[in-house]
């Protein structure tokens, strides 16, 4: 049976059968969440030109007293000339500056009447954002790699890219099996349970930023299993598979995939919850059979499924990791690594993390509120309060 192995290793296992998906066109309008897959560089100024940044009124340089007032530049539409000695045109927020401006006077600091303007005396250069003062041509704006959030668009919006190359989607078959469970809303049969993992385990697929290609709950017999397994590894770029991969007599699922031609990487990782882990490789799949109880399917799969789904499309796995403060002491176990359910807060030291509560592996609710997994290592006696441990980050 080999002895399980530690969370970094499994983890280092999965990562090493990752390669990228083939990457895709995606217009900004549908590219929120995803990751980028090539280096932009713009091609322009940005803002391409001189603008305004107040409304007010366009002067020449050292203008004082009283101006002619001889047009208006508003945004999206110039003035169409230059601005000669004795004038000012109006000049809106974002306009053109026009050829011949030295400074835009704020509207409040000036006084109309007459077609004429009072600007007093002021300051040269006030107001005005010169072209290329956000962005030079030329100049990289976002790499490969970088996960695009409102602002990431923005920003490719800005320099006039219409759509970005980015990872594609990885497609992901979610499957539960189990004769105990029974679908939410319908009437269980003695022994049955209300099934949550076909629900969970797609809710963090997509948070994950992948795809649920399939999602079955499956009865407990081999036939099922494997024509279940066979359909998953058919329509999916991962499989997911929850309950069954254990060494009882109706867990079928590791005999399943070997009979489809997945190689086993390992079985059994030496953290609580979650030993009973199973990972594999198919031809062009990768397979995770994750343990039924619903708190170690969700730890697992933050642990080792989504690290591959962040690989997949190209984002760097490693990005949820990080570090917190331990608000209260936590037990170690003697042989296991724990993931602790945890709340974060800030404090004068970064993030101070805090046990959601009783973390029994049958206690869903302690995944309620969690912001991270609290990676405790194996040993003896407590981690005491204020000591700083690795977290796995929940979103």
């Amino acid at each position: 049976m080999g002895e399980p192995i530690a969370i970094e290793e499994a983890r280092r296992r999965v990562l090493a059968e990752v390669a990228p998906l083939e990457p895709e066109k995606v217009e900004l309008s549908a590219a929120l969440g995803r990751v980028l897959a090539e280096d932009v560089t713009s091609e322009v100024d940005v803002p391409p030109f001189d603008s305004s940044a107040m409304d007010g009124f366009a002067v020449p340089p050292g203008a004082t007293g009283r101006l002619s007032v001889v047009g208006e530049s508003s945004a999206g539409h110039p003035f169409g000339g230059p601005l000669e000695a004795g004038e000012a045109i109006r000049i809106s927020t974002g306009a053109v500056v026009p050829e011949g401006t030295g400074t835009v006077v704020p509207v409040e600091r000036t006084r109309t009447g007459g077609g004429r303007v009072d600007v007093g005396s002021p300051d040269e250069g006030a107001n005005i954002r010169r072209a290329g003062e956000d962005v030079r041509a030329g100049t990289a704006v976002l790499t490969q790699g970088a996960e695009l959030g409102p602002a990431e668009v923005g920003v490719l919006a800005s320099v006039g890219r219409a759509a970005a190359l980015c990872g594609s989607r990885p497609r992901v078959a979610v499957l539960a099996t189990g004769d105990e469970l029974a679908a939410p809303g319908a009437e269980p049969a003695p022994g049955q349970i209300w099934s949550s993992n076909p629900l969970t385990l797609a809710g963090l697929v997509v948070r994950a930023g992948a795809e649920v290609a399939l999602n079955e709950t499956v009865p407990d017999t081999p036939e099922a299993t494997r024509d279940a397994l066979a359909r998953g590894l058919a329509h999916a770029d991962v499989v997911c598979v929850s309950g069954g991969v254990s060494v009882g007599e109706h867990d079928h699922v590791k005999a399943a995939f070997a009979s489809l031609g997945v190689e086993e990487r390992f079985w059994r990782v030496a953290m609580r919850p979650g030993q009973p882990t199973w990972f594999g490789v198919g031809e062009g799949a990768l397979a995770f059979g994750l343990p039924g109880n619903p708190v170690s399917a969700m730890v697992t799969f933050h642990l080792f499924a989504r690290p591959a789904l962040r690989a997949l499309q190209g984002a760097d796995p490693a990005a949820t990791r990080a570090t917190a403060v331990l608000a209260e002491p936590v037990s170690r176990h003697a042989r296991r690594e724990q993931a602790v359910r945890v709340r974060l807060e800030l404090n004068g030291d970064g993030r101070l993390a805090t046990p959601t509560g009783p973390q029994g592996s049958h206690v869903l609710t302690s995944m309620l509120g969690a912001d991270a997994l609290a990676l405790i290592e194996q040993g003896e006696g407590d981690v005491a309060a204020g000591e700083r441990v690795e977290i796995e980050l929940l979103a």
